[in-house]
């Protein structure tokens, strides 16, 4: 099998029918992907019961000028661990850069930064990731289950998390309206 392109700084789209609801119409900002695995970060799904503010006080961090946001539920994988996707303008210790539309931080010290106004300028904090094992992605991504679009800023960044699933495939090209769920038949 020849090996996928590496995807960090894309973003991975499951497609209609993937078959696994956790995975369901998502957009995924990749973050890691090497020849040891694959880390991203899911940007479309708004964690049901939990804002900034409720994460910062859980933290003790005094939320100051940080606004009250919803979180993002970021994957299936470890959701009780936090990350910080943001905008390249932005590092610190901890921080990697993931091309030019985004980098991320697990660090507690961004959070307390936001709540000075001193992070960032455009960031979602994330909680949980999807995670691939060695190979496991490029098998995936054999099978017809994903899409690849470009790292677009204006999707990440600038469409509301419930449109970022078609505004990512329209960078594409492709209107979800003529996806479909089950496989034809030539």
């Amino acid at each position: 099998m020849d090996p996928a392109p590496f995807l960090t700084g894309q973003l991975l789209l499951s497609m209609p029918g993937i078959g696994d609801p956790r995975f369901d119409r998502t957009v995924i900002a990749m973050c890691v992907h090497d020849e040891a695995g694959a880390l991203g970060l899911i940007v479309n799904r708004v964690h049901p019961d939990l804002t900034l503010h409720d994460l910062l006080e859980q933290l003790d961090i005094e939320p100051g000028v940080a606004p009250d946001v919803p979180v993002l539920a970021g994957g299936p994988v470890e959701p009780g661990r936090g990350f910080v996707l943001h905008e390249a303008d932005y590092a610190a210790a901890g921080t990697i850069q993931v091309g030019s539309a985004w980098a991320f931080t697990s660090t507690l010290d961004i959070l307390s930064a936001i709540a000075r106004g001193e992070g960032p300028r455009r960031w979602h904090m994330v909680l949980g990731y999807a995670g691939w094992g060695a190979g496991q992605l490029e098998g995936e991504l054999s099978q017809h289950g994903w899409h690849i679009a470009p790292g677009d800023a204006g999707a990440v960044w600038e469409t509301p998390a419930e449109q970022r699933w078609e505004r990512a495939f329209a960078l594409t090209g492709i209107a979800v309206a003529n996806l479909s769920a089950t496989p034809g038949r030539a």
